[in-house]
């Protein structure tokens, strides 16, 4: 178990072909690195905990953190105590995950940009869906809605009880590139963990007319649309998708639904429950791109467990270290 490093920034090697987690010291923030200890120990990679501190030193305590501390404090009382908890919480995820190798780290800076340029060449960046509460949360800001635009690879956004799940991987499938990638992410993690996949496609075959308020498969008939020809051709959709990675993955046993309910609809009540949910982000095309876009957002916030959003185009494919900046 690697000590903590402290005063500098950690760059991008430190996290390069590990799972990366953000840790602030907030509940939700330690159930991503239990989340992050199990995956790391999944892929057989190190676990590297990043805590961010901002400065300058003294100032009022508006850093996240499990208890009271003075209001006035300096930067040698804020690292002191930063790697007491770092300590406590690599103690826990060794405990999570027997094995594991943990690297935690402190470093300056602003949470998002430091997280995004540690976890760039990552497996995986995993962050809490929320920090602490309060005047903490409205400094500081959302790091995983920052992070959703920013990072390359694969983020997680650890929501919902995520230890407590039925093994379903649920992965909106659309055709597109960042889709496929997606279902790629999906199907590898189920391998490592035992779980079943869910192919998941909703209306985006549908025209815009029908996807107005209040739309849906139903209101295809009024349109003068064969929605069991929809159906079929969007279960031979998932059903492409589904084939390449399941053919490298012959263990894994994989479901298809066809929705008639909007995508976020759809994902969020299938997802109900569920080891994971993984969405493609950046589709192609301008009517894919906008509903990608907004799914992806929906879910960012509303996502009933842990959430992977995979990047398309200049992403993190699972399982490389290859990057291009973001878009």
């Amino acid at each position: 178990m690697s000590g903590p490093a402290t005063g500098a920034n950690p760059d991008r090697a430190v996290g390069r072909g590990a799972v990366v987690v953000g840790f602030d010291g907030s509940s939700r923030s330690r159930q991503a690195a239990r989340w992050a200890a199990r995956e790391a120990a999944g892929r057989g990679v190190r676990l590297v905990v990043v805590n961010v501190i901002r400065g300058p030193f003294p100032e009022v305590l508006v850093t996240p953190v499990s208890m009271p501390l003075p209001q006035l404090v300096g930067e040698d009382a804020v690292r002191a105590y930063t790697r007491d908890h770092l300590a406590e919480l690599a103690a826990e995820c060794a405990q999570v995950a027997p094995g594991v190798e943990v690297d935690t780290r402190v470093a300056d800076g602003h949470p998002a940009a430091v997280l995004a340029e540690v976890g760039r060449d990552a497996a995986a960046l995993v962050v809490g869906a929320t920090g602490a509460t309060g005047l903490a949360r409205v400094f500081a800001g959302s790091v995983a809605a920052d992070l959703a635009h920013h990072v390359t690879g694969p983020l997680v956004v650890v929501r919902g009880e995520a230890e407590s799940d039925d093994g379903r991987v649920v992965v909106g499938v659309d055709g597109s590139e960042p889709g496929d990638r997606a279902v790629e992410f999906a199907v590898d993690h189920a391998a490592r963990h035992g779980g079943v996949v869910v192919g998941v496609h909703a209306t985006t075959g549908l025209p815009v007319d029908a996807l107005a308020p209040g739309g849906s498969w139903g209101q295809g008939l009024g349109l003068g649309l064969d929605v069991e020809q929809l159906r079929t051709s969007a279960d031979a959709l998932v059903a492409a998708s589904l084939a390449g990675p399941l053919a490298r993955h012959p263990d894994v046993r994989a479901e298809r639904v066809v929705s008639l309910d909007r995508p976020a609809q759809a994902l969020a009540e299938l997802a109900e429950g569920a080891a994971l949910l993984v969405v493609g982000t950046h589709g192609h095309g301008a009517l894919r791109r906008a509903l990608l876009g907004s799914v992806s957002h929906a879910m960012l916030h509303h996502a009933p467990c842990p959430l992977a959003l995979v990047r398309g185009p200049g992403g993190v494919t699972p399982g490389s270290t290859a990057t291009t900046p973001p878009h």
